[in-house]
């Protein structure tokens, strides 16, 4: 069978949600998410996901990303598919991202990044 004979609803998605980590740095000096503590934040989340057995097909994939382009609201990492951006400062920050979102599928309001932030 060839995929234009599938319909959406025959493919379920390999993963229930993507969280992808701003992780790059700016060699100009510039400002950028790595400068902000990213590689602990993709740390902390990619360690709470296995902790809660969330890793795998149908559950959640953890992700490095390159620049996200939302570098003014850094450190930045986005949930797809909901397209949820957000911002954190510290592994409290990290854990209601998880628990919430990944696990509850609840927005963390209190984080998310403003529509108008960006570059």
């Amino acid at each position: 069978m060839s995929d234009s004979n599938l319909s959406s609803a025959d493919q379920q998605p390999y993963f229930k949600r993507h969280i992808f980590f701003c992780l790059n740095e700016r060699k100009n000096g510039e400002d950028s998410c790595a400068q902000h503590q990213a590689q602990a934040g993709f740390d902390r989340c990619k360690q709470l996901a296995r902790q809660a057995e969330l890793s795998g097909p149908g559950q959640v994939r953890v992700n490095k990303a390159g620049c996200l382009d939302r570098c003014a609201a850094g450190p930045v990492a986005v949930v797809y598919p909901e397209g949820v951006w957000y911002t954190f400062v510290d592994a409290s920050d990290i854990d209601d991202i998880v628990n919430e979102h990944l696990i509850g599928g609840k927005v963390v309001e209190r984080l998310l990044v403003p529509p108008h932030v960006g570059h």
